[in-house]
């Protein structure tokens, strides 16, 4: 009720200033002067003509005028005078005088003639010192409602102009995200970590009384997608403690001093609520190295961090407080930030295995109606490497086939056709027959070809013609679930996997016809031999690291960077990754040739049906050839909860 007050006198102040104001001009009158008696006169100044000064001297000189009123300090005055020509009546007339002259009164008092001298009406004083403070009463009285407009939302919101400093994090008493960790799949490890902090604050004692500690600061890495916010929410919807909400961009402002000010207040406020949660949301915004890149170490985002860490782990320390942070850029952090006080635990969250796939799935899933010959272990089978956020929407574009297509349920080859989406971009026109698709189809089945009779290459899962995003034709290799570490065999097949679409190109066109869609392969080509050189020692040049410093000026790190070798070293490098590559380029061309015919064949069925699963292209090459049998780890799922999925 107060604030509905404050609003009302804010707005009938200025209104009752102008209304006074008002009266004040237009009231008094400044021109009229009010008779004595009850009755009804014409206006002293009033006129129906306009005479001239130099006619008005001669109507003086003939007799004609019989009254003057003089009015405006003598620059205007109404003459009563006789008109001849109007049967002699009375006219009031106005003259423009050149000013109050001694003689013109002189020649007044002379020929007997009446006059008054009027002197110019002046406002009230009061009114002249309130039309002096109108401007600035007004300039303050806006500045005060603009201050106070939306003073009942959060602090630091929009309207509140006077709130700068104030920090801009979202406070909920009891969050109500609607998550809770029972519906975060794939992420186990990450789920327990998180999950003590949760006890803690629900059951202190337990820890307490073996004199355990809780983090103060707990930070989430991992890759775009893998849940890192959807974990902070489920610890606000389990914890029940105040919870806090921001991003590590919301404390950074072009005006000095701003986000300094925001940590305090943040800080501030959460000791007024302790304990409770806070939840920075990308980090590195305001985290990354200090004293680095261009400009120094005076900027504004470094002042930020520096009172974050105060506040963080200074002198007045901040019990009660946990800090939750997440992050996809770990490595340009502030190591001060890193260092135990502050985020004394960090948390992992990776890509999710197919165990963890198949649990995110079926969280998904819930509200999809699915057919009954979908099976979720065998989508998570077909999406490694894929994370939560594409699992997500991997089942959300199959269901947006499904309508589109006017089905019931969706079906595996929605979820097919979702995948290749996803991973390919959009579906393109279809090629029409000719050389090109003829050309495009030796390209594709040189890749499959080659991936599927080497040995340590991957497995092929499909093969299409059909475009999608910019490639006009696609080849997919279906990667080992565990393949945490990579063989120098595996490294030399996928170079060769790579080349195979350019040496099918070069057996079957000529090397004259070769094209430029082998442009991206030999790119991937160049960069997997280099590393082999200069990475992981795979080379003649011996066992040691010749990579150059990959230091990002601008995510952190310094100015300068420095080579690993010299110029010599650089140029035995070069002569390295070329003799690699030429290897085996010359192997790859050699396995298309001799087995050309089965990649006729291919090429005929493939151009006729357009695309070809894995298992019906090994089929047909089996037909030609011994296809080798390649070492798969394939992870057992049939747990019945998984088998009642």
């Amino acid at each position: 009720m107060n604030q509905r007050w404050r609003t009302i006198a804010l707005w009938v102040l200025p209104i009752g200033v102008a209304v006074f104001l008002g009266w004040q001009v237009l009231g008094g009158g400044f021109g009229g002067v009010s008779p004595s008696s009850g009755t009804t006169v014409a206006p002293r100044n009033a006129a129906v003509a306009r005479m001239s000064y130099g006619r008005f001297i001669d109507y003086v000189d003939a007799g004609r005028v019989t009254a003057v009123d003089i009015f405006d300090g003598g620059r205007t005055a109404v003459v009563e005078a006789v008109d001849p020509d109007l049967d002699n009546r009375v006219q009031r007339l106005r003259v423009d005088l050149p000013g109050l002259a001694p003689e013109l009164v002189n020649n007044l008092k002379e020929q007997g003639i009446s006059f008054d001298i009027h002197p110019p009406r002046t406002a009230p004083p009061a009114l002249g010192l309130l039309g002096n403070l109108l401007f600035p009463l007004l300039l303050i009285g806006g500045l005060v409602l603009l201050s106070r407009r939306g003073s009942g939302g959060m602090p630091g919101g929009p309207g509140q102009a006077m709130q700068f400093g104030k920090t801009k994090a979202r406070f909920l008493m009891e969050a109500e995200t609607g998550v809770m960790f029972d519906d975060v799949a794939g992420v186990e490890e990450a789920k327990q970590d998180l999950q003590e902090v949760v006890t803690f604050l629900k059951t202190p004692e337990r820890f307490t009384s073996v004199g355990a500690k809780i983090p103060k600061g707990v930070l989430l890495v991992g890759p775009p997608g893998t849940g890192k916010t959807l974990l902070a929410k489920a610890i606000a919807g389990e914890a029940g403690v105040p919870f806090f909400s921001l991003s590590g961009s919301e404390f950074v402002e072009m005006f000095v001093g701003v986000g300094a000010s925001r940590v305090r207040d943040l800080f501030k406020r959460a000791k007024e609520n302790s304990p409770c949660l806070i939840f920075i949301d990308e980090i590195d915004a305001v985290g990354r190295q200090r004293g680095a890149g261009v400009g120094g170490g005076n900027d504004e985002r470094e002042q930020t961090l520096n009172q974050l860490l105060t506040e963080m782990d200074g002198f007045e320390g901040n019990s009660g407080i946990i800090i939750i942070a997440a992050t996809n850029r770990a490595d340009v952090l502030d190591s001060a930030l890193l260092r135990p006080g502050r985020f004394d635990r960090q948390v992992q969250v990776d890509v999710p295995d197919i165990k963890g796939r198949l649990a995110v799935l079926k969280v998904h899933c819930r509200d999809k109606k699915l057919a009954d010959d979908v099976s979720l272990e065998a989508i998570a089978r077909r999406t490694p490497g894929f994370s939560g956020a594409d699992l997500a929407n991997l089942l959300n574009e199959a269901a947006i086939l499904t309508a589109r297509r006017r089905k019931e349920a969706t079906s595996l080859a929605e979820i097919d056709d979702a995948v290749d989406r996803i991973i390919a971009g959009m579906e393109g026109k279809p090629l029409t027959d000719g050389r090109s698709k003829r050309l495009i189809a030796y390209h594709e089945v040189g890749h499959a070809l080659v991936g599927t009779l080497v040995k340590a290459h991957d497995p092929v899962q499909k093969v299409t013609l059909i475009p999608r995003g910019q490639a006009q034709g696609l080849t997919w290799f279906s990667p080992d679930e565990e393949q945490m570490l990579v063989s120098r065999a595996q490294l030399r097949a996928r170079i060769m996997g790579a080349l195979g679409g350019r040496a099918a190109e070069d057996v079957v066109f000529g090397y004259a016809e070769v094209t430029t869609g082998a442009g991206g392969d030999i790119q991937q080509v160049a960069s997997i031999a280099r590393q082999m050189v200069t990475r992981f020692g795979m080379s003649d040049l011996g066992q040691c690291s010749l990579e150059a410093g990959n230091q990002e000026v601008f995510l952190g790190r310094d100015l300068m960077t420095r080579s690993d070798g010299s110029d010599a070293t650089a140029a035995r490098v070069d002569a390295a990754v070329r003799k690699i590559v030429q290897s085996c380029y010359e192997d790859t061309v050699k396995l298309v040739a001799e087995h050309r015919a089965c990649m006729d064949r291919v090429v005929e069925l493939l151009i006729e049906k357009e695309s070809l699963d894995g298992d019906e292209f090994r089929a047909i090459v089996s037909e030609f050839t011994t296809v080798p049998e390649k070492e798969r780890f394939s992870p057992l799922l049939s747990t019945p909860e998984a088998a009642s999925a």
